[in-house]
Formats: structure tokens, C-alpha cells, sequence
């Protein structure tokens, strides 16, 4: 396996990675306004995200990074042809990551409500673009033979690609569910059950229809493969809501989800963005990677930097692995 393969494969994994974590925490935020009934359970639901939701950037931060590094041409086209659905993405981690931290900051009913809001629109909205970004880069778009963006801002809202969205959005939301369920007590932990159910009844659906267009156009036997490992991780998961495992349903959930993203990588790959004007312009692990000077002094740099980062990571959550309810908040942060 040549270097510029490894990469691709790594990248895919960072990917994976953002999405089963920061996935989660995207659906905690949707769920401000469709679980808590009051202002101590929305706290409770930021407090169960509250010390992990920026070590789960870090991933987004690796994945553009190695992108960047490995693969330069890729990296062009995208963030230049994708431009303004990545900077709405941008602009919503950063109001976001300020909502977390200014909610508090200040007593008035409003401005605890406005942050409030702002932290349940700049999870919906990533939720939903990363999958309009996804599927467009597996579906291709169009991209001329200087393996430039030609398209329209039109061209990247097809069918293919709201569906991609809808259903990162509901996986999302049902992941975060699920993880709400996991980390709670009371009564906000049966009412996250019961919604994990109905979110995922709908995820269920969109997410076997996406894949099973996915895989009529693009796929493989091993995309299959992953997609029924998906479908049936998704099901089972569903079930252990039912009998009140949590942990089996998140585990079950995020299995989903490295599926799913595998999936659509093992459909992309030896593209890394296909060209949807001619084959022949498509950007390739090939003809869009850096040196294999460059590769190699990057597999040393991650071989070092990858497994402190993830013990650093798992030790976070091992810390604050305790379920909280709203006995657990203070009078003052409400």
C-alpha cells in the first residue's frame, strides 16, 4: 500500500472519529429544544457535553489539518468550490463554542434564552451540512479539467445531498439521544428513551434509503458490506433503547456511524472528489497528494502525536463519566 493510500485511509478515520463524537454533541445541542421542559434540564443536557465538546473539535481540526498536508489539491477544490456552506459551518462552532461559555456569565432570563438558541442552531445547521458536503463529494460535482469547482452554489443542494443531510441530522439528534439516556437520571432519561425511539424510527428510514442510492450508483461489495452492518447496528441499537440499555444503544449508534462513514469512503476511494463533468477530471489519492517526502515525515508526526491525544481524550471521559439530573444543579446557574 503506497503512502498516499495510507493517508486516505487515515483521514478517513479522523473523520469517522469527528462524527461518532462531536455527532453526539451535536444532538445534545439540537435536544435543548426538543427534550428540556425548563432551564435546569438544558443545563443538564450542556453539562453532559460540557467538558468533551472541545476535545471533540479536535478531530475536525486533525482531519482538515491532514487534508491539508496530504493531500493539497484535494483540500483546494473543496474548501474553494464548498466555500460558503464550510463557512457557515465555521461561523456556527465558532458562535457556538461561545455559547457554551457565555450562557452563564450573566443572571437575565433573555440573555441565558438567546445563548440557548444559539447553541440549538449551530448544532442543527452543521449537523445538516456536513451530510449535504459528504454526499456531494461521493456523488461528484462539477469540477473542469484544472481540477477547479465550476459549479453553482445551486449544484451542491440536489436531492442526493439533502437527503445526506437529513440523515446526519437524525442520526445526529438519535446519537445525542441515545447519549442523553446514557448520562442522565430522572426523568429526562426516560423521556430521552422514549424520543430515542421515534428519532430513530426516522433515522431508520432516510438512512436506508440514502444508502441504498448510494450503493445502487457507487457501490461495491464491500460498500455493501458497510452498509448493512449500518442498517443493522442502527436496528439493534433501537432495540436496546427499548429495553433500556444505553450503553449497548450508544455503543450500537456509533457503530452506525463509523459504518455509514466507511461506507462512503470505501465508494469514494481511489477518488478523493469525483469529477461529475468527466472522469478523467477527478482529483485521485494520486494525482491530489503531496510528496512522499511529505507523506512520510507525516505518518512519523502522527505515529508520535495520534495515541497521546486519544489517552489524553479517553482519560477526559473516563473522569466525567457519571450520570448528572437536575438535583446536580446549582440554584445560581439555573
Amino acid at each position: 500500500m503506497e503512502l498516499h493510500d495510507v493517508w486516505f485511509v487515515l483521514i478517513a478515520v479522523l473523520w469517522t472519529g469527528y462524527f461518532f463524537l462531536e455527532g453526539f454533541d451535536f444532538g445534545v445541542g439540537v435536544l435543548t429544544k426538543l427534550l428540556a421542559r425548563n432551564r435546569p434540564e438544558k443545563r443538564v443536557l450542556i453539562n453532559t457535553i460540557g467538558p468533551v465538546w472541545d476535545g471533540n473539535e479536535v478531530w475536525l481540526l486533525s482531519a482538515g489539518g491532514a487534508t491539508f498536508a496530504a493531500f493539497p489539491e484535494w483540500y483546494a477544490t473543496l474548501f474553494s468550490g464548498f466555500y460558503l456552506p464550510l463557512l457557515l459551518i465555521l461561523v456556527c462552532l465558532i458562535v457556538r463554542g461561545v455559547a457554551f461559555e457565555y450562557r452563564v456569565k450573566r443572571p437575565e432570563e433573555s440573555w441565558q434564552r438567546n445563548w440557548e438558541t444559539a447553541i440549538f442552531w449551530t448544532s442543527l445547521l452543521p449537523a445538516f451540512l456536513w451530510g449535504v458536503a459528504f454526499a456531494n463529494i461521493v456523488r461528484g460535482v462539477k469540477i473542469d479539467r484544472d481540477f477547479e469547482y465550476v459549479g453553482s452554489l445551486a449544484d451542491l443542494f440536489n436531492p442526493y445531498a439533502l437527503l445526506g443531510g437529513l440523515v446526519t441530522l437524525t442520526l445526529f439528534t438519535f446519537h445525542g439521544t441515545v447519549f442523553v439516556g446514557l448520562k442522565t437520571v430522572g426523568d429526562i432519561r426516560e423521556r430521552a428513551r422514549t424520543l430515542a425511539l421515534r428519532v430513530g424510527a426516522v433515522t431508520a428510514g432516510l438512512a436506508l434509503l440514502f444508502l441504498l442510492w448510494t450503493q445502487i450508483e457507487k457501490g461495491d461489495g464491500a460498500s455493501l458490506v458497510a452498509a448493512v452492518v449500518a442498517v443493522a447496528a442502527l436496528l439493534v441499537a433501537l432495540a436496546a433503547v427499548r429495553a433500556g440499555r444505553e450503553g449497548w444503544a450508544f455503543a450500537l449508534s456509533g457503530v452506525t456511524i463509523v459504518a455509514a462513514v466507511a461506507m462512503l469512503f470505501l465508494t469514494l476511494f481511489p477518488n478523493v472528489m469525483p469529477s461529475s463533468l468527466n472522469e478523467d477530471w477527478s482529483l485521485t489519492v494520486t494525482n491530489a497528494s503531496s510528496s512522499p517526502y511529505t507523506l512520510k515525515i507525516m505518518t512519523w508526526c502522527a505515529a508520535i502525536a495520534t495515541p497521546v491525544v486519544m489517552l489524553y481524550q479517553g482519560w477526559t471521559y473516563w473522569v466525567f463519566r457519571k450520570r448528572i439530573g437536575t438535583q446536580h444543579i446549582a440554584e445560581t446557574v439555573h
